[in-house]
């Protein structure tokens, strides 16, 4: 089977029906991953249908359940983005959100401004920074994979937006991580994740500033 059916076949088990536009640029962004890895190491997998499941797929599995949460235009940071994931594929699927891309790492912010300039995407930039340091204000803050629950929250908590929202990717329920939480956030979902091809954990750890 073909990496188009292959990806169009995931992405209607996610419940997402891929326009063409859509289609051409994921997979565009995945080969792009593939190519700029052979120079610059941007992730781990070398394999293209690796890149489709555990890249593309896994972070095409949010989409859904952003949308039950966000599902008009707001502003999202996506914080230790590394190649993009899953800033970029937030980007291609909505562009009514505005998707900054954070990394620490000036390569991999380089990556992610190339993939905007190649596949026209003016809702993505990249931007090479420490969370810590970055000022602004965001209605959706992102991360997956990049730390502890409680790294993540304390580090970019001066960001979230009155009324926003974290959405924290991990594999297995981070129960260890939850009950470290700072006082800054609660969690309110913990969502149970079932990406195609991907015969592992995952689940998104749903965050906001606590009611007074």
């Amino acid at each position: 089977m073909s990496q188009e059916q292959l990806l169009r076949d995931g992405a209607q088990q996610l419940g997402i029906e891929l326009t063409d536009r859509q289609g051409e640029r994921l997979l565009a962004y995945g080969a792009l991953i593939l190519k700029w890895n052979k120079v610059y190491n941007l992730t781990a997998l070398r394999d293209p249908a690796a890149v489709l499941t555990h890249h593309l797929l896994d972070s095409l599995s949010v989409i859904k359940p952003l949308q039950r949460e966000r599902s008009t235009e707001a502003k999202l940071l996506d914080v230790g983005a590394g190649a993009g994931l899953p800033g970029v594929v937030i980007a291609i699927l909505r562009d009514d959100i505005d998707v900054t891309c954070l990394d620490a790492v000036a390569k991999k912010t380089a990556f992610v401004q190339q993939v905007a300039s190649e596949l026209g995407l003016r809702n993505l930039r990249g931007l090479h920074a420490r969370v810590e340091s970055l000022t602004g204000s965001y209605d959706v803050i992102s991360s997956r994979a990049f730390a502890s629950l409680p790294d993540f929250i304390t580090g970019s908590a001066h960001l979230l937006a009155s009324g926003g929202i974290w959405l924290a990717m991990k594999g297995r329920a981070p129960d260890d991580e939850i009950a470290q939480l700072p006082a800054q956030a609660a969690v309110f979902h913990v969502e149970q994740l079932s990406v195609p091809g991907l015969d592992a954990e995952r689940c998104i750890v749903w965050m906001r500033k606590p009611t007074a």
